[in-house]
Order: structure tokens, then sequence, then C-alpha cells
């Protein structure tokens, strides 16, 4: 490790929270390209210019499967992990305890991926539900220790 590293990266909680931000990112890129794979498995493509490309202008159309992932399980992702991705990065300047923090991105990224699967897999209810419920647990606990942070600046 260089010596002179950016404070930031001498931040554990900051670093750990670097590390599942990354593997949700990356968890995004899978579903994208997943979405791409049932578009062409499908045969239901979003601009006439990609069906034409894959057999003509009958496949420019929404599928169910294709919607299942990019409009659910994608967007879905967009709507909790760019929350998730600020609320962190700013807990992380809260100097909490890194084992604590370990544990809400732990649990959040973990909710994730089970919200993702069951999605994907059409796994029985709950689960879905609950993993989404999960998930947001540590996001609430991080949003209400910024809040009692910085309630003094208002």
């Amino acid at each position: 490790r260089a010596e002179s590293s950016p404070r930031m990266m001498e931040n554990k909680v900051f670093m750990s929270f670097t590390f599942y931000s990354t593997i949700l990112i990356l968890k995004m890129y899978v579903v994208a390209i997943i979405t791409g794979q049932v578009r062409l498995r499908k045969k239901a493509f979003a601009n006439p210019e990609d069906a034409l490309r894959n057999g003509g202008l009958q496949y420019y159309r929404e599928d169910p499967d294709v919607e299942r992932c990019r409009r659910r399980a994608h967007q879905n992702d967009m709507e909790n992990i760019f929350p998730f991705l600020f609320l962190g990065a700013i807990y992380s300047l809260l100097d909490p305890t890194p084992a604590v923090a370990r544990i809400h991105f732990f649990i959040f990224c973990v909710g994730r991926i089970v919200h993702t699967i069951a999605y994907l897999l059409q796994l029985k209810a709950p689960t879905r539900s609950v993993a989404y419920g999960v998930a947001q647990l540590p996001c609430f606990s991080m949003a209400l220790q910024i809040l009692l942070a910085t309630t003094p600046y208002w």
C-alpha cells in the first residue's frame, strides 16, 4: 500500500462502503446484460433498427420477461441503490464504528441481491418483499444518523 494514500482510502468505513457499492453496481450491470440476453432470446427489441437487424419490425415490441428484468428489477435497483450510494457515502463521513457500518452495508447488499434473484427467478411471495424491506432497514438507520448529526446545522 502506498504511503501517500488519500485520507479517504485510510477510512475503513469508506473502504467497506466502496467494496459493497462496487458489488451492487456490478450487480446492476449483470441485470442489464441479462436484460439484453432475454431480449435476444425472446426477440423483443426496444428500437426498430434492432428489430430490423434481428428479423424484422414484428420484433419491435415489448415482452413481459424483458420488462420484468428491465422495468422492474433494474428500475427498482436504480430507485434503491442510488439513494444507498448517497446515504452510505455521507454516513461514512460520520465516523461510525467500522463493524456496525459494515453490517449496514452488508445487509443492504445481500438484501438487494436476494431481491434481484427473487425478481428474475420469480420466486414465491413474499421473498422479494422481505428482501426489499430488509435492505431498507440499514438505509433508514443511516438516514436517521445523518439527520441527527446534521440537525444542528439546519
